[in-house]
Parts: C-alpha cells; sequence; structure tokens
C-alpha cells in the first residue's frame, strides 16, 4: 500500500510538474525476472524510473541513506536494499540475486554514481555480473534532463525516459573480458537512446 501511494504521487508530480515523456514502457517483461539499467544524474532518478511502470522495482540503495531510522525504514518499505560503495558487496549482490530469483525487477544504474553534467560515465562491472549469475535480461534505460533540476541552466524541465528493447548476456560469467564487453553494450544502448531522445 505505501510502495502503491508512493508511485501514484511521484507518478502525478512527474507528469504534472515535470511534464515527463515516456517511451518504451511495451518492453517491459509482464512477469518475471528483469534488471533496468539507467544512466544516473540525480536523486530523483529512482522514483522517475519506477514510478512510470505498474511493475515494482527494488533498489541498490547506499547505506549511508539507511541510517536515518525514519527514512531507512521508508525505502525498505519501497523495496530498497543497502550497498557499500566503493567495495565489493558480496550481501548486496546476494540481494540482488534474490530479487530475480523471485522473478521481480531490479533497478540498477551501472555507472555507480550520479553524472554532475548528466555526460555518461564508465559502468562498474556489477550490473553485468548480476545479470550473468542470474541470467535475468537487461532493459536499458535513458533519462533526459534529471541532472538540470534546479540547476544547470534549468528549473522545471522537461523530463524524457525510455526503455529499451531488452538485452541478455550470452558469454562466461567469470570471463571479465566479456563482462566488460557487455557493460560497455549496456551503456552503448543508454548512450544511443538518449541521443534518440534529445532529438524528440
Amino acid at each position: 500500500m505505501f510502495y502503491g501511494f508512493l508511485q501514484h504521487f511521484f507518478r502525478l508530480i512527474f507528469h504534472v510538474i515535470f511534464r515527463t515523456r515516456v517511451y518504451g514502457c511495451e518492453n517491459i517483461p509482464a512477469e518475471g525476472a528483469v534488471i533496468l539499467a539507467a544512466n544516473h544524474a540525480s536523486n530523483i532518478d529512482p522514483p522517475l524510473m519506477a514510478s512510470l511502470i505498474d511493475r515494482p522495482v527494488s533498489y541498490m540503495a547506499k547505506i549511508e541513506l539507511f541510517e536515518n531510522p525514519i527514512f531507512g525504514a521508508a525505502i525498505r518499505r519501497c523495496h530498497a536494499f543497502p550497498v557499500k560503495r566503493g567495495a565489493s558487496d558480496r550481501g548486496a549482490i546476494k540481494a540482488a540475486v534474490t530479487v530475480l530469483k523471485e522473478g521481480r525487477i531490479l533497478g540498477l544504474f551501472p555507472e555507480g554514481t550520479r553524472s554532475k553534467t548528466g555526460e555518461l560515465q564508465k559502468a562498474e562491472a556489477g550490473v553485468a555480473l548480476i545479470a550473468a549469475m542470474t541470467g535475468a535480461p537487461i532493459v536499458p534505460v535513458a533519462i533526459l534532463n534529471t541532472h538540470r533540476i534546479f540547476s544547470n541552466g534549468g528549473l522545471l524541465p522537461q523530463l524524457r525516459i525510455m526503455y529499451g528493447a531488452p538485452i541478455m548476456f550470452h558469454g562466461d560469467r567469470k570471463n571479465k573480458e566479456a563482462l566488460d564487453a557487455f557493460s560497455e553494450e549496456i551503456m552503448a544502448h543508454i548512450a544511443r537512446m538518449k541521443d534518440e531522445l534529445a532529438e524528440m
């Protein structure tokens, strides 16, 4: 109930205040495990990516966000779980794998941290590894203009988001080169969709 309330609340905010345009929702499978992999430029990206689709989304969130008991409890009720940044967090990876084994949606940001300029950064290995471990399809997601909210020449910019066609990892999960290549493929899809959104 709490998640559903916030989903409708944020959906209203994004459509009314930010005049958000949404493309490609039909690319998200109606059931089963799915990884949403998006570029990351603002704290608003997680609710944006999750609230505009019908299925609930679970997120990794930096462990510092759980230090506040009230806020930590709230985001747990929104299916978030903690991750230690800058280190290999086996607990977070295990939690992510569990989400997918249960046939749910996992939202991840391959870059690992926000881009203050909105420019794409190099992907870290985690998204490709989780996809390889679970066999879950990845839906690349391109988000445009969230870095401009209240800054960078914008106040309430029109937001745009596109969910791409699912892609799969077909290599050896123990092969670092194969994982790196898949990470680059994910970011290439996101880059192409960002360019497409910018031209609309």
